[in-house]
């Protein structure tokens, strides 16, 4: 009879110990209502309640990981895409986060998909699929302004996937092979460009300086021996026409004298 007694005894101790004593870890704050209204916000550690007086409820503080649903998001130029994303988020304000909104976690959600339609719906596909940092910073901007109210910290958001149908991604392809092309042509104009300046300062060298004509002329020749090619054509220089010629007007000359 003893030992029934010494067991409900210890019984009752357990269970009241339940509900008076509370330990919170270091990342747990506990919002503590006194009689139905907010009375402060405890922890990390031992918590001593009065039980049926005072109730606790435990908000974790470490940062969360919320994935956000596919989204049919239409751009400004009108074309339709799906969209993911990623948000990370933490509590700051455990009051807020327990007393300002009923579930946090949802509405954050909520407010995510939401806020992911309209602030991409404000860009065009190529920002879409080249400017995703300036997007993220301005959904995480938007989020974390709204979120602000209930305590709820957006830390980052990062667009996973930007999914587009079949035509547009073979409209995408032929924009692309188009740019590459006209990068290829303005390229191979720069060069010829900078080849023709090239090719006119060397012809600017030659012209005042006839003894680099001459070592050009040796170096061709040179060039030509190693060649192994069953027709050889030997350039001759102008010059040597020249001289020729200035030699056979003499010539004439002297001739037309003598008659």
């Amino acid at each position: 009879m003893i030992f029934v007694v010494y067991s409900m005894v210890a019984f009752a101790v357990i269970v009241f110990a339940y509900y008076l004593i509370f330990i919170l870890r270091e990342y747990q704050r506990g919002v503590v209502f006194f009689l139905g209204r907010f009375q402060s916000v405890m922890g990390p550690g031992l918590i001593i309640l009065i039980p049926g007086v005072q109730q606790l409820v435990r908000v974790d503080l470490r940062t969360r990981v919320l994935d956000v649903p596919t989204q049919d998001v239409i751009s400004r130029d009108n074309v339709s895409v799906k969209v993911n994303a990623v948000i990370y988020f933490r509590v700051f304000d455990p009051e807020k986060a327990i007393v300002q909104v009923e579930d946090f976690q949802a509405a954050t959600s909520q407010l995510a998909q939401t806020t992911l339609r309209s602030v991409l719906g404000q860009h065009e596909l190529d920002e879409m699929l080249s400017e995703r940092d300036k997007l993220n910073s301005d959904i995480q901007q938007t989020l974390d302004k709204q979120t602000d109210a209930w305590g709820i910290k957006v830390a980052n958001v990062e667009i996973k996937h930007v999914d587009l149908n079949e035509t547009m991604v073979r409209a995408i392809a032929k924009q692309a092979e188009a740019e590459r092309m006209r990068r290829a042509k303005i390229i191979a104009a720069e060069g010829e460009f900078q080849a023709s300046e090239k090719l006119k300062d060397a012809a600017k060298v030659l012209s005042q300086q006839p003894e680099a004509l001459t070592l050009r002329y040796l170096q061709t020749l040179l060039d030509m021996s190693t060649e192994k090619t069953s027709t050889v054509l030997f350039p001759i220089p102008i010059d040597l026409l020249a001289a020729f010629k200035d030699h056979l007007s003499k010539d004439r000359d002297a001739g037309s004298a003598t008659s």
